[in-house]
């Protein structure tokens, strides 16, 4: 393998790493709450299912019906009371009601200081992601700095491939910048 194979291999994986990172922020997004009502809030409810903890989504169909309305539909009756007690054990602060075969959350209007105070979570999750991602950098630069001090590659190739990297690093970043943004708005909504 010549020194631009491996300089090519060094840009994939950490554009393939930067990816991964933007992806996981977009999923933790999605799990903090806003005034309306979306299925993916539950994703980190997991049920005591017969001494087993197991996602909510693996034990029932969860739908959005209205925008301040998720119900869920157990597909074995019997977990309703499992399914509840984790919903109130969570940190979503929202109340479950059933009538034997649905289980209903309203989600209320967010308080100002509740907005506020999910802003700042949310802002919290995009830097941990930015830092992932300069770190990610980092780690690559490092890699492509070696490889020239071992004389696999020249510095042209190096600096171009650096040039490379602070280019996907921008983009993913800019791609975070958005998606905050974004989500933000979202919670800010009335």
């Amino acid at each position: 393998m010549n020194g631009n194979d491996l300089i090519d291999e060094l840009l994939a994986d950490g554009r393939e790493r930067m990816g991964k990172s933007v992806e996981s922020v977009r999923h933790e997004f999605g799990s903090v709450r806003t005034g309306r009502a979306s299925p993916a809030l539950l994703d980190r409810i997991m049920v005591d299912y017969y001494g087993t903890q197991t996602p909510l989504k693996q034990l029932a169909t969860i739908t959005a019906p209205e925008a301040r309305l998720l119900s869920i539909q157990p597909y074995d009756k019997g977990s309703i009371k499992s399914i509840e007690r984790a919903i109130l054990e969570s940190d979503i602060g929202l109340t479950p009601s059933n009538d034997g075969n649905l289980i209903r959350l309203g989600v209320p209007e967010l308080t100002e200081e509740r907005r506020k105070q999910l802003v700042r979570v949310v802002r919290h999750i995009g830097e941990e992601g930015r830092v992932a991602i300069r770190n990610i950098r980092r780690d690559v630069m490092h890699d492509l700095r070696e490889l020239k001090e071992a004389g696999e590659t020249g510095s042209d190739a190096e600096h171009r491939a650096e040039v490379e990297l602070q280019k996907v690093t921008d983009a993913r970043i800019a791609e975070l910048d958005e998606l905050l943004a974004h989500k933000e708005a979202e919670i800010l909504e009335v």
